[in-house]
């Protein structure tokens, strides 16, 4: 080999010694980067938010579990869209994750709205055994199988669902004709025509628009949303109908979870377990304050009568519950685990 041969073999060789460096390191660099997924919310950041609570609990067992390797981000306050909005682009992946009701996935899953059917559950404590039980899991496939989206966790909200008026409600009678914001779902506008309400559907972030210039009468929530939301500046009244034990869901698209590596998964999700089964703990006594508080802050509570609850929870089953089943064969089995998990 003649010396300026061996000068560019040497210098061809140096060439490939460095790129093979630098894309170790890019490799390494790339490895090391942390995942970062955007987790949206339509409800504030506060601690009588469910969402924001259980966000907290997440972000803080899974810093335990994997370090900075993934972190989430939270978007309160529908900052990243209204929630029909934001599903889609869970979907599609512009969005990495949701927590929200179950309802809302009623609009590209509908076997969910049955979570949303009223006085299906009794309480929170009935909730979770229904959806630990197996329902939950259940749900989960045909969400997979139509979207691609994965339930990471059943959790729930902080007290019942009421209904919240400017003028008090306090039997049938006084709730007929009553306009009340609604979840845009099917299960909550028929519970309501069933009750005798004029069931308007509006998104969670026009309600205390609506409430306050009267495009509403009034709303269903939970109590502790009520307080972290100031809604209780546009009602005074609240008729404890304790309708509805809404689950809290939080959600992940295929391309999120693509992006987690698959060792880290089973860190991930479990982080997601222990931060739901804390939450649930915290659950049991949020619901209660926020009560309270809201007596304090001059909402008049009126209990609904038992006798009507059991006359609308007859005429749930027979004109809900049933045609619900009929109508998608695949949630008959999960009303029977339901029932079965009654009591």
């Amino acid at each position: 080999m003649t010396m300026i041969s061996r000068r560019r073999f040497v210098q061809a060789s140096s060439a490939v010694s460095l790129a093979a460096a630098t894309l170790g390191v890019s490799r390494t660099a790339g490895a090391q980067a942390p995942i970062a997924l955007r987790l949206s919310s339509s409800l504030a950041a506060d601690q009588n938010s469910a969402h924001f609570v259980w966000t907290q609990l997440m972000q803080t067992n899974l810093k335990a579990a994997v370090g900075d390797q993934i972190r989430i981000d939270y978007f309160p306050n529908n900052q990243l869209g209204k929630e029909a909005d934001v599903v889609q682009q869970v979907k599609v992946g512009s969005i990495d994750m949701m927590t929200t009701g179950s309802s809302i996935w009623a609009t590209v899953t509908p076997q969910f709205g049955m979570l949303d059917l009223g006085y299906l559950f009794d309480s929170y404590e009935h909730v979770a055994k229904s959806l630990d039980g197996g329902v939950g899991a259940k749900l989960n496939d045909m969400l997979q199988k139509g979207t691609g989206c994965q339930v990471i966790t059943w959790a729930q909200h902080f007290g019942a669902r009421s209904v919240y008026t400017k003028q008090p409600v306090k039997s049938l009678a006084d709730i007929k004709n009553v306009k009340l914001r609604v979840l845009p779902t099917p299960a909550f506008i028929e519970t309501f025509k069933i009750m005798g309400a004029i069931p308007t559907p509006i998104s969670f972030g026009e309600l205390y628009m609506a409430a306050q210039t009267g495009v509403v009468d009034g709303f269903e929530h939970d109590a502790a949303t009520v307080v972290a939301n100031k809604l209780n500046e546009v009602v005074k009244h609240c008729w404890t109908t304790e309708h509805l034990f809404s689950p809290m869901v939080c959600v992940a698209g295929k391309r999120a979870m693509d992006r987690i590596p698959a060792d880290l998964r089973p860190a991930f999700l479990k982080a997601a377990a222990d931060a739901t089964t804390q939450q649930r703990t915290i659950g049991a006594t949020k619901g209660t304050q926020a009560i309270e508080e809201l007596k304090k802050l001059g909402i008049t509570f009126a209990p609904m009568a038992k006798n009507e609850r059991d006359q609308v929870r007859k005429e749930m089953d027979e004109r809900l519950w049933t045609g619900f089943a009929k109508q998608y064969p695949d949630t008959a089995p999960l009303f029977a685990s339901i029932s079965a998990a009654r009591g």
